[in-house]
């Protein structure tokens, strides 16, 4: 071999030098975990990075010594520059990058480049994407599968939310339908080509990307297309506007429907008919979830018997009805739940698993889309299945979102219940629920924030009953 083939040869086993820009994103930092236990060399950046980011970074030696952006992060030798949701158009960095020339991906993008050889599952929907990713990636990890994976939550029994490797023959993707950057202005789900996809259902969200419910049912529309020729589609058929999105396809694609399996309620379990399999998890919609990634499983290889026995252990994914206390008399729950079909399904769960009990409901309004006047009618109805229905508005969050603020009135009037209880002020709230006897009732917390900063554990311990 003569010298110039060595050199080329040392060139092609050169570790691969990877920059974040905006670094600390949820899918973003955990993507630069991954590709550093890849044995890839990764740097990032960030205005600010707040925890569990933060610590995560730390522990594996990733997080950047200064905050702020810096073009000199920005050399000619970098492979590649993943471009994270929260930087702009604008950035430095990213400015620097388009001028060296460098190849700019957004993190979805960059997950299809590492998976393109790969069988990709890919989970998309409005609501319980999380939850059927999770419920798949539970079940192949109780069988010792080797699955790459990038899933929006943290998982039991998995250190990271995203996992990348060489070896791995199979990669489950949650599929969000937001955009992929500041330049890249397709949704992610679009991005990863799938071979096997779910959808879940449709239900308007992302009004400021969206600004009508036709154009974001385009977008599922679109995303049948993207399936790779031969692949196979699940999809939920009691969701009528799904069904007919699906029905009205061309894509060259087997399409296959799923329902709620058979299942009855037992003194506050569900078990699975007729093998009477007990779960951790209840209601219709996570019922739903469960049938998609039964049907999922199958086509990897999972038998019935099996998958049930699996699923039998599965607890739920982080802040989905995550269960912050319990005894013979009250149950409290945190739920990411923010969007209206998604506050209506998990009422509706609660309420249904112990017919018995009282319902206190509270959700935090904290959303680009739920601070829309326009959208917030899209909730009416949504919480009447509560004894107690409650809004949280944390007025910073219209500031840092720069919308106009609303007021208990037009609250009222976009969920059409009177007797909906309103606070945007965090003590008040917490004032107002220590006040309440929890004795036979339940608490149902939902947000996609963080109620203010309020010690959700601490107030579900000493509530009184």
């Amino acid at each position: 071999m003569g010298s110039g083939s060595f050199y080329k040869e040392l060139k092609f086993i050169d570790i691969m030098r990877i920059h974040f820009i905006a670094l600390g994103g949820s899918a973003m930092h955990n993507l630069a975990i991954a590709l550093h236990k890849k044995g890839y060399q990764v740097s990032g950046s960030d205005d600010v990075i707040t925890e569990p980011s933060k610590s995560r970074l730390d522990q594996y030696g990733l997080l950047p010594a200064t905050m702020g952006w810096n073009k000199a992060n920005i050399t000619p030798d970098l492979d590649a520059v993943i471009l994270g949701m929260h930087a702009f158009e604008d950035n430095p960095e990213l400015l620097q990058a388009k001028a060296l020339g460098l190849k700019i991906y957004s993190y979805p993008e960059y997950i299809y480049e590492q998976s393109k050889n790969k069988l990709r599952v890919v989970i998309g929907g409005s609501h319980g994407k999380t939850t059927i990713t999770s419920m798949i990636l539970h079940v192949l990890n109780y069988y010792n599968r080797d699955i790459d994976y990038l899933v929006g939550a943290q998982l039991e029994g998995f250190d990271t939310m995203v996992k990348l490797t060489d070896e791995a023959p199979v990669i489950i993707i949650e599929g969000d339908e937001y955009l992929a950057s500041a330049i890249d202005r397709r949704p992610k789900f679009h991005l990863y080509k799938a071979t096997i996809a779910v959808i879940s259902g449709i239900a308007w969200d992302h009004i400021n990307v969206f600004p009508t419910f036709e154009e974001y049912i385009l977008q599922f529309d679109k995303f049948i297309d993207t399936i790779q020729p031969g692949g196979k589609l699940f999809y939920c058929q009691t969701d009528e506007i799904l069904s007919e999105v699906v029905e009205k396809s061309t894509a060259p694609v087997k399409k296959i429907s799923y329902s709620i399996p058979s299942h009855e309620i037992r003194e506050g379990t569900t078990y699975l008919l007729p093998d009477e399999t007990p779960l951790n998890v209840f209601g219709e919609h996570n019922l739903m979830n469960l049938s998609a990634a039964k049907l999922v499983c199958a086509e990897l290889g999972i038998t019935a018997e099996d998958f049930n026995t699996a699923i039998s252990t599965f607890k739920g994914a982080a802040k989905r009805l995550e269960l912050l206390r319990s005894d013979a008399k009250t149950n409290v729950y945190k739920d990411f739940a923010h969007s209206p079909s998604k506050v209506k399904a998990t009422i509706e769960a609660v309420k249904s698993q112990f017919e018995g009990r009282k319902l206190v409901a509270c959700i935090e309004l904290h959303t680009f889309s739920s601070l829309n006047k326009k959208f917030l009618l899209q909730y009416e109805s949504t919480m009447d299945k509560a004894d107690i229905a409650i809004v949280y508005i944390n007025e910073n969050t219209f500031k840092q979102k720069k919308v106009l603020p609303f007021s208990n009135l037009d609250v009222e009037i976009g969920f059409k219940n009177p007797k909906l209880q309103f606070f945007n002020d965090v003590l008040e709230l917490q004032k107002y629920l220590r006040k309440i006897d929890f004795n036979n009732t339940n608490l149902l917390l939902m947000s996609s924030g963080n109620f203010g900063g309020l010690d959700l554990v601490k107030l579900a311990r000493e509530l009184s009953t």
